[in-house]
C-alpha cells in the first residue's frame, strides 16, 4: 500500500494536517506524519518526532527548545528534515510527501522536498506559493499549491483547498508513468537563438540511440541540467548555449550561478561545449536595465525580455571563464566554435553581429585551455547544419571513446 508521508509544525498546523491525513487515509493510503514543530504539543501523533528530526541535524531538542529561537529552530529543523525524508524515501516507506505551512513551515518542507530525486512525488501547500518560489523550488520538481487563506484552522475556504491538496498528492503518488525502454542520456543546452542548432544535433544523437533531453539556458535550466549531470544518470552532455555565464559575469537575469560548467568536468562525463549565445546579457522589459548600461547595444527580443550585447572586454573575460572550467574536466572534452556567429541575431547582418568581440571570445579560451583538450573551429554560424552535425559527432565520438576505455 502507498505511503505518503505529511511533514509539518504539528504543533501549530496540526489540525490541517490531520484532516489531509485523513483523506488520504480515506483514498487506502498509509500516512507517515513527521513533526518538525518546536513550541507546544503536537496536535497530531507523530511517526517521527521533533526530537529525531532534530537529532538528524546534530542537535538535541531539549537544548534548542528551551532557547525558544524560532530563527534557529527553523534552521535546525530545516538540515535535519532533508536527512530524514530522503532516508524513508531511499528505505521506500514513502511514495510521496506533502506538507501545509506559512514561512518558517515552507522554508523547512522545501528544503527536505528539495533533497528528493526528480520525480518522487512532492506537495507543499503555502502561503507563499503566489510568490516568487525560486527560493524554496530549486531545481526541483516541488509543486507549490497556493493555500489562499493563511493555514491558521479550518474554515470553509480552506477545507475545500486542503481536500483538493489531499487528491493532488494522492493522484501523484497513484499515477505511474509510462513505461519506455531505457536509453543512455544525453542533456543539452538551449535557448531560441540556438534552437536550430540543438533540433538537428538531437535528431543525430537519438538516431545513434540516445535519449535527449533538453535544458532552456534560463538560469534555473542551467541549474538543473548541472544536478541531473551531478547524479550520475547522463551518459554525455551537448553544452552548446552556455550563455548564463555572460548573466553571471554581467549582471543579468538569467545567471546559473559561479558553478555552471562543473558537473561534468568534475565527474568526467564526456561533453562537447561551445559558446551559444555568450554574444547576449538578458534583462526584462527596457525600463528594468540598470542605468549603468546607458549606451549599450539592445535588442528587444520581446515585451519582457531586453537582451545587451557583450563587449570585446567581456567575451574575453568570457572565454578565459569557459577554459578555467572546462579545464577541471576528469573525462573527454571537445569544445566546438562557431566562427561566423554564436546566436541567431550574432550572425552576419545580424543586429548583435560584432566580430571583434567573436575574435577576443575565442582567443581567451583557446589561450586559457589545457593543451590535450581539443578545438574545432567551423567556418558557420552555430546554427547551421554543419555545425551542429560536427558537434554531434564530436560527442558520439567521445561517447564511443569512454565506452572503450
Amino acid at each position: 500500500m502507498p505511503a505518503i508521508a505529511i511533514l509539518g509544525t504539528m504543533d501549530t498546523k496540526g489540525d490541517e494536517h490531520a484532516f489531509v491525513a485523513e483523506l488520504i487515509r480515506q483514498r487506502g493510503h498509509e500516512v507517515l506524519v513527521i513533526d518538525v514543530g518546536t513550541l507546544g504539543e503536537p496536535r497530531l501523533r507523530p511517526d517521527i518526532t521533533r526530537a529525531e528530526v532534530a537529532a538528524a541535524a546534530g542537535v538535541d531538542f531539549a537544548q534548542l527548545a528551551a532557547k525558544q529561537d524560532r530563527g534557529e529552530s527553523v534552521t535546525v529543523m530545516s538540515r535535519g528534515a532533508p536527512v530524514v525524508l530522503a532516508k524513508l524515501a531511499e528505505q521506500k516507506r514513502i511514495d510521496g510527501v506533502i506538507s501545509l505551512g506559512g514561512g518558517g513551515g515552507t522554508a523547512i518542507a522545501t528544503a527536505a522536498m528539495r533533497g528528493l530525486p526528480i520525480g518522487f512525488p512532492k506537495l507543499m501547500m503555502s502561503t507563499l506559493a503566489s510568490g516568487n518560489v525560486a527560493p524554496y523550488v530549486g531545481v526541483k520538481d516541488i509543486v507549490m499549491f497556493p493555500s489562499v487563506v493563511d493555514v491558521a484552522g479550518l474554515n470553509r475556504i480552506s477545507r475545500p483547498l486542503l481536500a483538493r491538496a489531499a487528491g493532488a498528492i494522492c493522484g501523484m503518488v497513484e499515477t505511474q508513468p509510462p513505461a519506455v525502454a531505457d536509453k543512455p542520456i544525453i542533456v543539452a543546452s538551449q535557448f531560441g537563438n540556438t534552437t536550430r542548432c540543438i533540433e538537428r544535433a538531437r535528431a543525430l544523437l537519438e538516431a545513434a540511440g540516445y535519449e535527449v533531453i533538453v535544458f532552456a539556458a534560463t538560469g534555473v535550466g542551467g541549474r538543473t541540467m548541472e544536478s541531473l549531470i551531478e547524479t550520475g544518470l547522463v551518459a554525455g552532455v551537448l553544452d552548446i548555449t552556455t550563455t548564463e555565464w555572460a548573466d553571471e559575469l554581467v549582471g543579468g537575469v538569467l545567471t546559473a550561478g559561479p558553478t555552471r560548467l562543473e558537473a561534468a568536468a568534475r565527474r568526467g562525463v564526456p561533453a562537447v561545449v561551445s559558446t551559444g549565445c555568450l554574444d547576449m546579457v538578458n534583462f526584462g522589459p527596457p525600463d528594468t536595465v540598470p542605468a549603468k548600461f546607458a549606451g549599450r547595444k539592445f535588442y528587444q527580443h520581446n515585451p519582457q525580455v531586453t537582451l545587451m550585447r557583450t563587449t570585446p572586454e567581456e567575451c574575453a573575460k568570457l572565454g578565459g571563464i569557459l577554459a578555467e572550467k572546462l579545464n577541471l574536466s576528469t573525462g573527454p572534452v571537445t569544445v566546438v566554435l562557431p566562427l561566423r556567429g554564436g546566436s541567431v541575431i550574432g550572425a552576419s547582418g545580424g543586429p548583435f553581429h560584432d566580430a571583434a568581440a567573436d575574435a577576443a571570445l575565442f582567443a581567451a579560451l583557446k589561450a586559457g585551455l589545457r593543451a590535450e583538450i581539443p578545438v574545432q573551429e567551423l567556418d558557420c554560424t552555430i546554427n547551421d547544419a554543419p555545425f551542429a552535425e560536427a558537434a554531434a559527432t564530436a560527442l558520439l565520438q567521445l561517447l564511443r571513446k569512454h565506452r572503450e576505455a
